[in-house]
């Protein structure tokens, strides 16, 4: 038979259940299904459906659009991309972005509670306002002012005094770098050798202060007649080196979430429904004569708990049961659950050294040089 006279789908087009396993992933009850996708280009051959990929193709789908956007984290929808692409940007984001640090601590004086160590690692943690574009990263053990912050704090606690709270913004910022010396110098002329070798002031060339992007992160408390005094050299790196290099509190994604009512659910099924979801998905929507029915009002805010799905299913299966003389047979489910394989709803949420956006652009940049790294290799 000719195929141009089957009466099937028309050519360059899926049958419906093979376009819902090719583009979406659906969320049963007991486990989602439709996980793997179809990655062979010649799949569909046989029914005149290109599933290749190629540039002209990725850049006809693919779509950014921002959801959200503050000095701190932003949301945005990811459209036309594979998985493997959405996790590729997620892992740069959290090991590769670099930003400053502070890695190395000088302490002076301590008698704090706190051990040396442990003081050296929350000072570790705290955000720094410095851009990491400006600096470079540290090589032979020799910090400039090209790669290397340096901060100071000196606080005490006077005897007969309150306990004293040692915050983040009494970090003082030196711009001309070290103030400690390393040993005492043999003629009185010559220049004291500190921890740093500076050529010039900081001031000069950053715009604005480098100090800390929160002044009120507890450093340590202390007691009457205890103090604190070090010095702090923060430094350029990375996430994968150490978590208090990565950029992000957290950098997550989420395929875009898809509800569809199998079956029309009225009146008090529809209230149960509806009362049942914890995000609020679904509303009700008046017929008149008394009557409602259940829909789809905010499908983007589901979490996937499926209790839509268990109480749509323990429904039908009560229906089944009074048909059939108290005997449940298989029910077809009444509310189905999918995800939209190639939509990502992507967040953001910046420890502050450079905004979101800021901090995705420097991603897709590391991106682009990994894959000019590989075909640089490969030619």
């Amino acid at each position: 038979m000719d195929m141009d006279d089957a009466p099937t789908q028309s050519r360059n087009k899926l049958p419906d259940h093979l376009e819902l396993q090719r583009t979406r992933v659906v969320c049963r009850a007991d486990a989602p299904t439709h996980t793997e996708g179809f990655q062979y280009s010649g799949a569909f051959a046989a029914m005149g459906v290109d599933n290749s990929v190629s540039v002209e193709k990725f850049c006809n789908d693919f779509k950014i659009k921002i959801n959200r956007l503050t000095d701190d984290d932003m949301e945005f929808d990811m459209i036309g991309i594979d998985a493997s692409i959405a996790n590729a940007f997620r892992r740069i984001l959290i090991a590769e972005v670099p930003t400053m640090a502070i890695e190395k601590v000088l302490m002076v004086d301590n008698t704090s509670v706190i051990a040396d160590e442990v003081l050296s690692h929350r000072l570790g943690l705290i955000p720094l306002d410095a851009d990491p574009r400006l600096f470079d990263y540290i090589s032979d053990d020799v910090p400039n002012e090209r790669n290397t912050i340096v901060y100071k704090l000196h606080v005490s606690c006077e005897k007969g005094s309150q306990r004293l709270t040692v915050k983040s913004g009494q970090l003082e910022w030196l711009p001309e770098g070290s103030q400690l010396t390393i040993a005492a110098t043999t003629q009185s002329g010559d220049k004291q050798k500190t921890y740093t070798f500076f050529g010039q002031s900081q001031q000069k060339t950053s715009e604005s202060p480098l100090g800390v992007k929160y002044e009120d992160i507890t450093i340590a408390r202390l007691g009457p007649g205890q103090a604190i005094e070090l010095e702090a050299h923060a430094v350029k790196g990375v996430g994968k080196v150490h978590a208090k290099w990565s950029p992000v509190a957290t950098a997550w994604y989420r395929m875009l979430p898809e509800v569809v009512l199998l079956k029309e659910i009225t009146d008090g099924d529809a209230e149960q429904l509806v009362k049942k979801c914890p995000v609020n998905v679904f509303d009700i929507e008046e017929l008149g004569n008394g009557r409602k029915r259940a829909v789809v009002a905010r499908p983007r805010a589901c979490t996937l708990c499926r209790e839509c799905v268990k109480v749509a299913d323990d429904k039908a299966k009560k229906d089944n049961a009074k048909v059939a003389g108290d005997k449940v047979d298989e029910v077809e489910p009444q509310v189905e659950l999918r995800r939209v394989r190639d939509h990502f709803i992507f967040t953001i949420e910046s420890t502050g050294a450079l905004p979101p956006e800021v901090l995705f652009t420097e991603a897709v940049k590391i991106l682009e040089e990994k894959c000019e790294r590989v075909i640089s290799e490969l030619s």
